[in-house]
């Protein structure tokens, strides 16, 4: 056996026709040993490809005996323990790195994500949505949009009440895992598929959506969307925004660098630099007109954003008299930013 992608043994919920509506993986792997791969390859009956497998108890507890011979007592505790459940099991395994194809391997993805296996962009998610159906978030765990009303009606008859939290077909990051060293202060703001760096802090405006997230330390008080990555250090004020994938950026891969600073209010739709700082209320985008000025005050040329993509060392402002944007060499930094001033 060539050595998998990535592997995890799960517990989830299915609807009532056997359809998978979620996945949790405790202890998702990327990069398995060959030995690891092959000891659940050959109690699960896998052969080749990306597979998401039924697991029955009884094979979870000859894993968890495999597991064991071959070192891996973390994977061999897991197992252990889903031998003893009562809900639907899975053992998904994926040889490459390719479109998930089914719900277990989207969320084992998102699961390496989370566990910060794997950073934002550096796995695929291609057509993610399009496998993820629906679901409704309740205090009784993952429901069928489809069956809502009957557990509904249900729980009413047994004198009880069904709260749904959510419909999405992303779960909160909590509910599955807990990175170490973050705070989160509206759980319901960070979905499965975030990754949160070490250091990072949520505040209760702040949202971060899959596939995106911060390296850490960071305070995040604005959005980060889909496929936005925030640098070391950097902060997003109260009610900020960054354009993401899925809100208009298209393919430009939005990022913030370290150390920079997007004020209250503002937004960035293009990538923006290490040690740059965006005025509050100010939104660029790789259009915006953008007047240049040297470290006297004259204006230089007039360029549109994008060509200040990834540059370091910035400050955008929006001049209070005239209402033009402007940029200046970020005098605070360390090092004076050249590149702002060449043609």
């Amino acid at each position: 056996m060539t050595q998998l992608y990535a592997l995890g043994l799960g517990i989830g919920t299915q609807n009532a026709k056997g359809e998978w509506l979620e996945v949790f993986y405790a202890q998702p792997v990327l990069a398995p040993s060959e030995a690891v791969a092959r000891a659940i390859a050959t109690i699960v009956g896998y052969s080749e490809g990306n597979q998401a497998i039924a697991l029955t108890t009884n094979q979870a507890s000859e894993i968890a005996q495999a597991l064991t011979i071959a070192g891996d007592s973390t994977q061999a505790e897991l197992a252990k323990s889903l031998a003893t459940s009562k809900r639907p099991l899975v053992a998904t395994l994926l040889a490459t790195d390719t479109n998930p194809a089914s719900v277990p391997e989207g969320y084992l993805k998102l699961h390496l994500l989370s566990h910060r296996l794997v950073k934002p962009h550096n796995t695929v998610l291609a057509g993610i949505f399009g496998v993820l159906p629906n679901v409704a978030w309740t205090n009784q765990g993952a429901i069928d949009v489809n069956e809502l009303p009957a557990r509904q009606l249900q729980a009413r008859l047994n004198g009880e009440e069904l709260e749904v939290s959510c419909v999405d077909k992303f779960p909160k990051m909590t509910n599955y895992v807990v990175p170490k060293g973050v705070r989160v202060a509206h759980t319901a703001r960070v979905r499965l598929g975030a990754y949160l760096g070490e250091g990072t802090t949520i505040m209760h405006e702040g949202f971060v959506n899959f596939n995106a997230g911060t390296e850490g330390p960071a305070m995040i008080e604005g959005r980060i969307s889909a496929g936005v990555f925030v640098g070391a250090g950097s902060d997003l004020g109260g009610g900020s925004s960054t354009m993401g994938t899925l809100s208009g950026g298209g393919n430009i891969v939005i990022s913030v660098g370290k150390e920079s600073l997007i004020g209250a209010n503002a937004g960035i739709g293009i990538p923006l630099g290490d040690r740059c700082k965006v005025e509050s209320g100010l939104y660029i985008t790789a259009g915006t007109k953008v007047v240049v000025l040297d470290d006297a005050g004259n204006e230089v040329k007039t360029i549109k954003a994008r060509e200040l993509a990834g540059v370091n060392d910035l400050v955008f402002r929006r001049n209070s008299l005239t209402g033009r944007v402007e940029v200046v060499t970020n005098k605070s930094a360390l090092q004076l930013n050249t590149a702002l001033h060449k043609n």
